[in-house]
């Protein structure tokens, strides 16, 4: 049996209708399994989040592999980013060791790092450092920025090229190697494969875009190219915050989201280990029929 966590997901969905094709028996730890859509009837389902930790006991029970997926970018009524991220996949993994879990994949980011700038980065950092201090067979994966056609990213995109122009959040030079959702899962399913895999991935497109970049491409695939204004970074967090504080959990964007566009997530190794799983990442421009 295998455990999906954050299945609902960009990558998750897409793990898991891989797994349901290959008939993998699957279990998903999920808050409301209507999110699963037609994979409900083909999996188990356990109710819980990462809020929940004694729900982890139920969900792991009779489980050999954990594909833990599920993440926060922003602060929930339930758990700060710190809670969500850190601590929650703590939790996760001692709980893994105590019902006898062989293998856990965790899915980290490029460039956590506990000096890192943003709370995100930073709570990734610290649970890779709990993944790896385990007596698991512990696998690492850090992605580059994942997108998919039609994703909330580029939604928001779209609802802001409304006006006629598109605000950017500072200067838009962070770097990244973004790679479709759809790579990441056959990437996945590959390492599942894989008898003795590596403790850590870095998975990368073949691309090498700017923030600036990656929203003109977006805007292109949205149909709606408008010109871009670069806002400086204090004006755009004073105002998320402001947004945040009055909106609460329903704030459309905040400074914790934007500050992630600011950080680049380029890896050294480029599409190599991509390529070792057999999976050769297509770049963005192809993706989004451009």
């Amino acid at each position: 049996m295998l455990l999906l966590t954050g299945a609902t997901g960009l990558v998750g969905s897409a793990v898991l209708r891989r797994l349901t094709a290959a008939h993998v028996p699957v279990r998903c730890l999920v808050r409301d399994p209507r999110r699963l859509g037609p994979e409900r009837v083909r999996v188990q389902i356990a109710l819980g989040d990462l809020a929940d930790p004694p729900s982890f006991r139920n969900a792991l029970r009779g489980v050999s592999t954990v594909v833990h997926l599920a993440a926060a970018i922003r602060d929930q009524p339930r758990g700060s980013i710190e809670e969500l991220n850190g601590i929650a996949t703590w939790r996760m993994v001692q709980a893994a060791e105590a019902a006898g879990v062989r293998r856990f994949v965790f899915f980290s980011a490029l460039s956590a790092s506990a000096h890192d700038r943003t709370r995100f980065l930073r709570a990734k950092a610290l649970a890779e450092q709990a993944v790896l201090a385990s007596d698991l067979e512990r696998v690492v994966v850090a992605p580059s920025i994942v997108y998919a056609p039609g994703d909330v990213f580029m939604t928001l995109l779209s609802r802001l090229a409304l006006a006629p122009i598109v605000p950017v959040s500072g200067s838009g030079n962070a770097r990244y190697e973004p790679i479709w959702a759809e790579d990441v899962a056959r990437a996945v399913i590959a390492l599942l494969d894989e008898p003795a895999p590596r403790e850590r991935y870095e998975l990368a497109g073949p691309e090498i875009l700017d923030y600036t970049q990656i929203t003109t491409l977006l805007l292109r695939a949205a149909g709606r190219p408008r010109r871009l204004v670069h806002v400086p970074t204090p004006i755009v967090s004073r105002a998320l915050r402001a947004t945040e504080a009055i909106l609460k959990s329903k704030a459309p964007a905040t400074w914790d989201e934007a500050e992630l566009m600011e950080v680049s997530m380029v890896s050294a190794n480029g599409t190599a280990d991509a390529l070792a799983l057999g999976v050769d990442p297509a770049p963005m421009s192809r993706v989004l029929n451009l």
